[in-house]
């Protein structure tokens, strides 16, 4: 029997000669892809293509062997799919993998016990209000409802429906401590500590149907927005019904603290209408992101434009993005380049640092205007026909230097506070906008660079969601 020689490309651009025993063309066409690079034709890996033949002898081995070269391979090398930026700064901007590390190589312990204290009423966002943090003006933000209407107690009869009693109930909680706000099997979260908590104020026909289903008895919040995993919240709302009379603000408040102490702390229950909901009832949701910063990291950077990338290896990218992951689509592959760990310009080129008040006039630019945040946001498909819509009013970006408050008088850690208002936000919104803004900072965008990222075809164009560490709820 007879042996072909094949020259397979693996994913790291490595060539490599494959020995295989003869197959006929139809097994050659089925394990394998041709590609003309000049005048020679290579023979690739087809990645839809079962690695042994249906024989599991033969041409199947040789090819599986190959594979396993290929694996190996690409074991000791990464590939990077990176957004292809066509502005002027592209090349000192941060790749994804740098972004990521620059953001968690952070002194966060000192915000996260900031926001321990803050939880337990230690310490207050009023000790970092200096001259440079301001509460934002909220005269031009329409009610969608008349709160006031709201939060009065039931004015009907108190019988049928109305006999409901709903509970307003604001939260306090330390976002390192639980494992985000959504109730999840075997995990610590906030919404199964607090409805475990209500358990005991539960109707006795709602508790009968819970112990007919083998269920326990556990209360219902209905929050006004969910937290992430690391997420701290101020100032989160939820709401809670039954139809006892006999339960008093105080009783809920009193088990809710006694649930986490130090951890989830309660700052207010009160009686509300019936027709109080927290989600729907919010005027806009408030977020507050502390970043800590490093000595003499507030500074404008040095803006070294490296040298550009070869236009001769842009066919080699696409062949090899082909390579990856089979067809994609012309917009994808205009917009993507790849790159290796020897590939990428060094990370010492690029800027190391940012300027505060280029943070802020790259927010500033979102103030005011209705605009679709799909490519800030993760978890989420970037394209698509139902569902919520994507477009955000934001009222509110500002960027401002500020200094951790300290205990024992002492002199805090300097950092940048991001602070944004707006009637809603997607998934790692608030994270995706902190990171990019700091990002495109570092590396001399133009104001309006924010703006820009809006209409990119792929969410690789923005940066990695900054940590959570530094977010907190702070109010709704």
């Amino acid at each position: 029997m007879g042996f072909l020689s094949y020259i397979c490309l693996t994913a790291t651009s490595t060539w490599i000669y494959i020995i295989v025993p003869a197959a006929p063309a139809a097994a050659t066409a089925k394990y394998c892809r041709p590609l003309r690079l000049g005048g020679a034709v290579v023979m690739l890996p087809n990645p839809r293509a079962r690695l042994l033949s249906p024989s599991g002898a033969g041409f199947g081995f040789g090819f599986g062997f190959g594979i396993k070269c290929l694996m190996e391979n690409r074991a000791q090398k990464k590939d990077y799919l990176h957004y292809n930026h066509t502005d002027r700064c592209r090349n000192a901007r941060w790749t994804s993998r740098e972004s990521y590390q620059l953001m968690y190589e952070r002194p966060w312990q000192e915000v996260l016990d900031f926001y321990s204290h803050a939880v337990n009423g230690r310490l207050s966002l009023s000790s970092l209000r200096t001259e440079t943090v301001r509460d934002h003006d909220d005269t031009e933000i329409q009610p969608v409802c008349n709160t006031a209407e709201l939060n009065r107690a039931p004015v009907k009869d108190g019988t049928g429906r109305w006999a409901r009693a709903t509970f307003k109930i604001v939260l306090s909680y330390h976002g390192n401590s639980f494992d985000g706000w959504q109730k999840q099997p075997e995990l610590n979260t906030v919404q199964g500590v607090v409805e475990k908590s209500l358990g005991k104020f539960v109707d006795e026909k709602k508790a009968q149907q819970l112990k007919d289903r083998c269920l326990p008895i556990e209360g219902c919040a209905v929050v006004a927005g969910r937290t992430d995993k690391g997420v701290t919240a101020l100032r989160q709302v939820c709401s809670f019904y039954t139809w006892r009379t006999d339960v008093k603000p105080q009783d809920i408040e009193g088990s809710i603290n006694n649930a986490a102490p130090g951890k989830l702390r309660v700052l207010s229950v009160s009686q509300v209408s019936r027709m109080f909901h927290p989600n729907f009832s919010a005027k806009w949701r408030r977020y507050l992101y502390i970043f800590p910063l490093k000595d003499g990291e507030n500074m404008e950077p040095n803006f070294a434009i490296l040298e550009d990338v070869e236009n001769s290896r842009e066919e080699e990218y696409r062949d090899k993005i082909e390579v990856l992951h089979g067809e994609c689509k012309d917009e994808i592959l205009n917009n993507l380049i790849l790159s290796q760990d020897d590939e990428e310009p060094a990370s010492a080129n690029k800027p190391q640092t940012f300027s505060i008040m280029r943070v802020n006039q790259l927010l500033r630019k979102l103030e005011g205007k209705l605009l679709s945040y799909k490519m800030f946001a993760r978890d989420t498909k970037a394209s698509r026909n139902e569902g919520p819509p994507t477009e955000c009013f934001v009222y509110h970006a500002r960027a401002m230097e500020a200094r951790l408050p300290c205990l024992d008088q002492g002199v805090g850690r300097s950092v940048m506070c991001v602070e944004l208002v707006a009637n809603r936000f997607l998934r790692k919104m608030v994270r995706v906008l902190v990171a990019t803004a700091i990002r495109e900072a570092a590396a001399g965008a133009g104001e309006d660079a924010l703006l820009k990222l809006m209409d990119a075809t792929c969410r690789r164009a923005t940066a990695p969601p900054a940590p959570p560490d530094g977010l907190s709820l702070v109010d709704e």
